[in-house]
């Protein structure tokens, strides 16, 4: 009996040794492509501490500009800003100025040994004075975690009028919290 190849049954049998050698490929592929493909993953954890915190801002002058003789009340006001952490209760005080001889009733501008006597409200209407003592003469606040605006009321009241000249003082704002 002679035998001799076929050539369709080669063609066959190469065809199916081709698709069983892509089938593993593709098996193969498909296996590292899944491991490509696979996570892991982990948790951590974010942290910020907020401390209470206030800090003030005085950008302007409580200036009463100029004036002839000191026979009537002389108004003017000054704004300033107080930031403090939210829910952060404060108060903020005025001291009564760097001019020796002023009080924090009534302040003194001064040029040389000449003075100009003045006050400072926390009121529009000027009859709360604005003092240090936390409880007493300063203003009281809660932080918003925003700027927050306080106004001073300032009045040179009638006084003797000393020589022309620039009277000044130097007030410190505290805020204690």
């Amino acid at each position: 009996m002679n035998r001799e190849p076929n050539a369709a049954a080669s063609a066959g049998g190469l065809r199916l040794a081709t698709c069983g050698a892509l089938v593993a490929m593709g098996a193969w592929i498909g296996f590292a492509g899944a491991a490509i493909a696979a996570t892991a993953t982990g948790t951590f954890q974010s942290q910020i501490q907020i401390v209470a915190e206030c800090n003030v801002t005085a950008t302007n002058t409580l200036n009463f500009a100029s004036s002839g003789l000191l026979d009537s009340n002389v108004d003017t006001t000054a704004v300033f800003t107080v930031q403090c952490t939210d829910t952060t209760t404060y108060s903020v005080g005025l001291d009564d100025g760097t001019t020796t001889g002023g009080s924090i009733t009534t302040r003194l501008m001064t040029d040389g040994s000449a003075t100009v006597s003045y006050q400072m409200f926390s009121d529009s209407g000027r009859t709360t004075n604005w003092g240090e003592t936390v409880g007493s003469d300063t203003v009281a606040g809660t932080g918003n975690g925003s700027t927050q605006n306080y106004t001073i009321y300032g009045r040179v009241p009638v006084q003797t009028t000393p020589a022309p000249a620039t009277y000044t003082d130097t007030v410190t704002i505290t805020v204690t919290y």
